[in-house]
């Protein structure tokens, strides 16, 4: 299982959509893998949870955050080889380490803990709460926004990564996101 969660190298540029339920994540990564003409690693929590609701009538458990980091990494080491530039990636286990944190009682499994601490990333993009909330099956505290973002600031903070926070409309957030990559990129050279 520890290898299973382990971040695989390669020469890309690594940037995080990070930030709570229904703040434009996707949209974004889907934007941003297209400008740069790469790849984008969705969230695999999605799918997972998606499949287990319609098959269960079940949210999430304790017990599926393991099989989640999986299969994010899973599709992360996947898709980085598919890339040499920027690989956008919709979530890290660094994400579901938080929402452990916030849906249980602030326990986190100690090997994704591990691993959400050791993967590292080149920029992390928060997106703020600024984006009308859309329900779906799985999203499940609007009450909860303003909480569930500073907790997603602070994992940031405590762990010292590297990040910028987006707000605004989807082509403000874009332009600013953009900016960021290509000052990185520019660096990499």
């Amino acid at each position: 299982m520890e290898k299973e969660l382990k971040q695989q190298p390669n020469d890309c540029l690594k940037v995080v959509l990070f930030g709570p339920e229904s703040t434009g994540k996707t949209t974004l990564s889907r934007q941003l893998a297209r400008h740069y003409n790469s790849v984008w690693v969705p969230e695999y929590a999605r799918e997972y949870l998606q499949h287990k609701w319609n098959n269960e009538r079940k949210t999430c458990e304790p017990k599926d955050l393991l099989p989640i980091a999986i299969g994010q990494m899973k599709l992360e080491n996947e898709l980085a080889q598919k890339t040499h530039s920027v690989l956008i990636c919709d979530t890290d286990l660094l994400e579901n380490k938080v929402y452990s944190e916030a849906y249980y009682k602030g326990t986190c499994d100690p090997i994704l803990e591990t691993h959400a601490l050791k993967n590292s990333y080149d920029l992390y993009f928060l997106t703020y709460i600024d984006t009308p909330w859309e329900a779906d099956d799985l999203r499940d505290r609007p009450s909860e926004r303003e909480r569930m973002f500073k907790a997603f600031e602070n994992a940031l903070k405590i762990n010292k990564r590297p990040y910028v926070l987006l707000r605004g409309d989807k082509k403000e957030r874009l332009e600013l996101a953009i900016k960021h990559i290509d000052k990185l990129l520019v660096n990499k050279a």
